[in-house]
C-alpha cells in the first residue's frame, strides 16, 4: 500500500497553543504529551505559508492563520489551492475585523466554509461577552457575604477571571494545574494557589453538583455560576447560569456569512445550518479535480521519508505577491492587579485573552504517514 502524506491543523492543543510563549517553552509543553519535535512545524498568525503538493513544483497549498476570538491560541485556518479557498474557523467569536483580516490576506472568494456552529440557533439569543460579564458582576455584587465558585473548562475565560479580579479586588483561587497555565500566558499577578485567599474559586464544571453546593453552603455562604451558553439544568437555588460564550451568537454568524459570502457552508458541530442562513449564499460551488501531478507524487511517496523532504516557506502577507523565504522550526507577591498594565485592554467582544495583541500565537501542523 503506498503512504500519504497527512497534515493535520491543530486549534488549541492543550496548554501548547497559547500567545506569548517562546519556541523552547512551546517544544517543554509538546514533551510533556510525548509529542516528537521532528513533526512539528511552528507558524505565525497573519504569515502565509507555502507547502509544495507535488514534486515538480507545479502545485502548492498556502496555509494562513487567523485569530478566532476564542481561547488562547485558538485560530482559524485559511487554505488556498487548486481547490480553491477553505476557510476552517474552528471554534471562534466573530468580530467585524476578522472580515477585514481576510480581505488582507485573500481576494478570492471562500469556496468552502467549515463554520462553527455551536449557537446557530435563531431562536436563542446570545449576548456579547462584555454583556454577560456584567450579568455576572451584578449576580456577584447581590450576594457581598458569600463565596463565588465558577465553573470552566480547563482553558479559556481567563479575561473574564482577571475582569471579575479588578473588578471585586479578590485573589482568584486556581487549582495547581490550572496555574500552570495562567503563569505561560502571562497574566496579571490575581491568581492564587493558596485555598481561602480569595472570595472567587474556579473548579472544573463537573465539580458543581447539589451535594458539593450542599456541603460548600453547610461550611458558608456559597453560590456558583456556570459562565456558558450551553443550557444546564438548574438544580441548586444559589447555582447561576449566565450565557457567558466564547462561540459566536446567531446574529454574528448571520453577520460573518453575509460579509463573507462563501459559495458553500459547511457545519463544524454538526447542529444544521438553517435556511435562514443558507439563503445567503451567492455562488455555486465549483466542481474541484484532484491535479494528475499532486495524484502522482501521492503515489510516490518513498517509505522513508521525512520532514526534511518537504520545504515549509513563509509568504508574507500581501495579495498577489507571493514573496517567502525557507521557514526554519524550531519574593512578596503584590495585591491583585498591582502589576498589571493591561486593563485598558480588557475588551470582552475582541479577544478572550489578557496578552498583548502582538499575534504571536502559534499552531503546529503535524505530518505522518498513514497505510
Amino acid at each position: 500500500p503506498h503512504r500519504s502524506l497527512r497534515c493535520f491543523p491543530l486549534p488549541p492543543l492543550l496548554r501548547s497553543m497559547l500567545q506569548n510563549i517562546s519556541r523552547f517553552e512551546t517544544l517543554k509543553l509538546l514533551s510533556e504529551k510525548q509529542v516528537k519535535e521532528k513533526w512539528i512545524h511552528p507558524l505565525e498568525i497573519g504569515d502565509s505559508y507555502l507547502l509544495p503538493l507535488d514534486d515538480i513544483g507545479k502545485e502548492n497549498m498556502t496555509v494562513t492563520l487567523i485569530d478566532a476570538n476564542h481561547c488562547p491560541g485558538a485560530v482559524m485556518f485559511l487554505f488556498e489551492g487548486y481547490f480553491g479557498t477553505i476557510l476552517y474557523t474552528g471554534d471562534f467569536r466573530y468580530s467585524p475585523s476578522m472580515l477585514r483580516e481576510l480581505c488582507l490576506v485573500t481576494n478570492a472568494v471562500i469556496d468552502v466554509l467549515y463554520m462553527d456552529d455551536t449557537n446557530c440557533d435563531p431562536n436563542r439569543s446570545i449576548p456579547s461577552r462584555k454583556q454577560a460579564a456584567q450579568q455576572i458582576k451584578e449576580i456577584i455584587r447581590s450576594h457581598p457575604d458569600h463565596t463565588v465558585v465558577l465553573g470552566l473548562y480547563a482553558l479559556g475565560k481567563e479575561s473574564l477571571l482577571v475582569e471579575l479580579a479588578m473588578e471585586f479586588q479578590t485573589w482568584i483561587e486556581v487549582s495547581f494545574d490550572r496555574m500552570e497555565t495562567l503563569r505561560v500566558l502571562g497574566l496579571p499577578d490575581v491568581f492564587t494557589t493558596d485555598p481561602g485567599a480569595g472570595r472567587i474559586r474556579v473548579v472544573e464544571q463537573r465539580e458543581i453538583s447539589f451535594a458539593a453546593m450542599c456541603r460548600w453552603n453547610s461550611e458558608q455562604p456559597t453560590l456558583a455560576i456556570y459562565p456558558t451558553s450551553r443550557p444546564l439544568p438548574l438544580f441548586h437555588p444559589k447555582l447561576h447560569v449566565v450565557p457567558y460564550s466564547d462561540h459566536s451568537s446567531y446574529q454574528e454568524l448571520v453577520d460573518f456569512v453575509s460579509g463573507l459570502k462563501p459559495s458553500s457552508l459547511l457545519p463544524i458541530v454538526g447542529n444544521g445550518i438553517p435556511a435562514s442562513l443558507s439563503t445567503l449564499l451567492p455562488y455555486k460551488r465549483r466542481e474541484v479535480l484532484v491535479p494528475e501531478s499532486v495524484q502522482r507524487y501521492m503515489r510516490r511517496l518513498p517509505e522513508n521519508w521525512s520532514r526534511s523532504s518537504v520545504k515549509l516557506r513563509r509568504q508574507y502577507v500581501r495579495p498577489n505577491v507571493p514573496k517567502g523565504v525557507v521557514f526554519e522550526s524550531p519574593g512578596e507577591r503584590p495585591g491583585p492587579g498591582s502589576s498589571s498594565s493591561e486593563d485598558d485592554a480588557m475588551d470582552m467582544d475582541s479577544d478572550c485573552s489578557l496578552a498583548e495583541s502582538r499575534e504571536e500565537f502559534t499552531f503546529y501542523k503535524i505530518l505522518q504517514y498513514s497505510s
